[in-house]
């Protein structure tokens, strides 16, 4: 399964009036529900694709490592190019989806309302999380229906 997978509001929830707590490697910890959805819905052979704005700050083996850190294992990993065009979520998406001929299993996961416009075929593979909140445990039911 290939999980397009953001951070911001789905493994850090989005607090405005609390900053988030930063590990020694100084990324932000993740949520206890979140790490414990997301290590449950990673199986073998499961990849992680970064939509993050994150994802060009660091290479993949950093990565794996910042996911080590806070609990989650995960051999593969991969990221959407780099937003040079400074690209909506939905059209970093959709762009990669028409570039690449992918058939197997995947989710989508974010927070970012402009994947409502997704579409059909890929918003049927979307599961938004609340900003506030980020990944759990309930919403794992979403995926697996949907996975």
């Amino acid at each position: 399964m290939l999980i397009f997978l953001d951070i911001d509001g789905v493994m850090v929830p989005a607090k405005g009036w609390k900053s988030p707590e930063f590990l020694n490697d100084g990324f932000p910890a993740f949520s206890s529900k979140a790490t414990i959805a997301l290590q449950n819905l990673i199986s073998e052979g499961a990849t992680i694709m970064l939509t993050t704005s994150h994802k060009s700050t660091f290479n993949i083996e950093t990565w794996k490592d910042l996911f080590q850190n806070r609990g989650i294992n995960i051999e593969n990993i991969k990221s959407l190019p780099a937003n040079i065009h400074n690209l909506s979520r939905k059209d970093e998406i959709i762009n990669w989806f028409d570039l690449n001929n992918f058939t197997e299993d995947f989710v989508i996961i974010d927070d970012d309302k402009s994947l409502n416009e997704l579409p059909d075929f890929l918003k049927a593979h979307l599961i938004q999380t609340s900003s506030y909140v980020g990944l759990t445990e309930e919403l794992l039911q979403s995926v697996y229906s949907k996975a």
